[in-house]
């Protein structure tokens, strides 16, 4: 039986609930050249850096190395990322 670690198996849960009733409609936009991926979905969340990283439970430091592309975020970072994205009050819940 393989294991799977409770909190990405419940991120990839929810992210199937959200993304199953948007799938149809959600429409990704180009991104402009000068935005990384992860800085175009943290800004389209509204939410500053230090609250991004906040609801994302990780360092300013760490969204930086993301943004900047020196480092890549986990399969749960990414799924996170995408919930938040999708649902931008859910990161005010997060940061509670």
């Amino acid at each position: 039986m393989e294991y799977k670690e409770p909190i990405a198996e419940l991120l990839s849960s929810l992210e199937q609930i959200v993304f199953k009733s948007e799938s149809d409609t959600l429409v990704r936009t180009q991104k402009p050249a000068s935005l990384t991926e992860f800085e175009q979905v943290r800004k389209s969340t509204g939410l500053k850096i230090d609250d991004f990283a906040r609801a994302m439970g990780v360092s300013v430091s760490m969204v930086k190395e993301w943004e900047s592309k020196r480092v890549r975020p986990s399969s749960t970072e990414l799924k996170l990322m995408r919930l938040i994205q999708a649902n931008p009050r859910l990161s005010k819940q997060l940061m509670d």
